[in-house]
């Protein structure tokens, strides 16, 4: 028996750029932006229209009918498939999330309401086509007596278990419980969508942006597949219901049901955002020209490690430099135990920071190190001008300037130091893994 597939990353399930990267795909979307113009330009008309229709007439089969034939008109296509499926005395809908738009899709083809998660009861809400709820402390119970009441015809809600879109192609995120604990019965379904030339969605762009890109294309396909009715199993808790329900979707729909949650896809955005790690080519931008000044360069800066680490083996700093470039990001990597080394014996005289590998320190204590560290290090600086002064008591410019930028430095890679030390000394009492750059 094969073992089962090793869930994607966050990279596979979330698209980071709009534009397609093959050359033909992209020659063709600029010979179609033209056209793609003109069609948002008249759709952005005929999108006002909609929504006055939509608001005008009542929740009916009549109202999603003409909504759903304006909608076509507009590049939303919805599709449904196994409607016969759909059980009408099920009051919670499960869905995989892909669009901002997908609970109006939904709701062309059954009527339905989703509570926006989140954010605060508004217009742009209310206009949007969601459900406004007062806060989410209170967000159960108030969808459990939403479901329970007796108003006829009953609405179903469609709710998201991710709680964050992807792109719809390599998995499904961690599904939450809370969905899961309003009835004891649910109908899942999956959404697939489908649109030409450029990505369905991107992970930090708006729903502004979406709904204009959506415009732009000649048009967007949404296909709607009913699945059956989920029931809860005897002594099933809310976590192995919500997993059970998001294997059979993520299994219809040819995925990986992944662990993933909606901190994961933000953690996944700042770092796209914010690299930690600069790339090759900007730190060749360190070195003026290629030879053996980058290599002197490149001493330059390990010494100035091993002056502040003496118990680091020289190798070890000049291997982590060549990966970061960064003379504070390496000495935060040796600090905070990102990079492992056999420390050296420390010549007498001279002292070193602590690092993280000494985890049986208290806090008192590593803090006073880092004080008698400070201390040590501007204390020496008095002592050599009064050894460069010698008995005349003065000190030429050169000797001046030299002390002040050793004092500058001293500083500066104090204050640095301390600060990542400690932020990674309290990672790991929390239990989390010290943070890699």
């Amino acid at each position: 028996m094969e073992p089962p597939p090793p869930a994607p990353g966050p990279e596979r399930l979330f698209d980071a750029h709009r534009l397609p990267g093959d050359g033909f795909l992209l020659l063709a979307l600029l010979l179609y932006a033209p056209v793609g113009f003109c069609l948002l330009v008249l759709r952005l008309f005929l999108g006002v229209h909609v929504f006055l229709v939509s608001c005008a007439l009542p929740d009916s089969v009549l109202r999603r009918f003409v909504v759903r034939t304006m909608c076509a008109v507009l590049g939303l296509v919805a599709r449904q498939e196994d409607s016969g499926l759909r059980d009408h005395r099920v009051r919670v809908l499960i869905s995989n999330h892909v669009t901002p738009f997908d609970h109006n899709i939904v709701n062309l083809l059954t009527s339905c309401s989703t509570p926006l998660l989140n954010s605060p009861p508004s217009f742009v809400c209310w206009s949007r086509g969601f459900m406004e709820m007062d806060g989410r402390g209170q967000l159960v119970e108030s969808l459990k007596r939403f479901c329970s009441s007796t108003r006829l015809p009953p609405t179903p809600l469609l709710l998201f278990p991710e709680e964050a879109a992807t792109n719809g192609r390599e998995g499904l995120l961690h599904f939450s419980s809370w969905p899961f604990s309003i009835q004891d019965v649910v109908q899942p379904l999956t959404l697939r969508v489908q649109r030409p030339l450029v990505s369905v969605t991107v992970s930090d762009a708006s729903w502004v942006s979406e709904l204009l890109w959506s415009l732009f294309v000649p048009f967007t396909v949404y296909q709607v597949r009913w699945l059956r009715p989920v029931h809860r199993q005897r002594q099933e808790g809310n976590e192995e219901f919500a997993l059970r329900v998001q294997q059979l979707v993520a299994k219809e729909l040819g995925q990986t049901g992944t662990r993933l949650t909606p901190a994961d896809k933000a953690e996944h955005m700042k770092r796209q955002r914010h690299p930690r790690i600069r790339p090759r080519s900007a730190q060749s931008s360190y070195s003026p020209s290629p030879g053996p000044s980058a290599d002197v360069h490149q001493a330059t800066l390990a010494q100035q490690v091993k002056e502040v680490l003496p118990h680091v083996p020289l190798g070890v700093i000049q291997r982590d430099l060549a990966r970061t470039g960064c003379v504070d990001l390496t000495i935060t990597n040796l600090l905070e135990g990102a990079v492992a080394f056999m420390p050296e014996d420390i010549p007498e005289g001279t002292q070193a920071l602590p690092t993280a590998s000494a985890p049986k320190e208290s806090l008192q204590e590593r803090k006073q190190a880092l004080y008698d560290y400070a201390r040590s290090v501007f204390l020496r600086v008095p002592q050599e001008i009064h050894r460069q002064a010698g008995p005349g008591g003065g000190l030429s410019s050169e000797q001046q300037d030299g002390t002040q930028s050793r004092r500058t430095e001293a500083g500066a890679a104090l204050t640095h130091l301390t600060t990542g030390w400690m932020g990674g000394w309290c990672r790991g009492r929390d239990g989390a893994p010290p943070r890699s750059h």
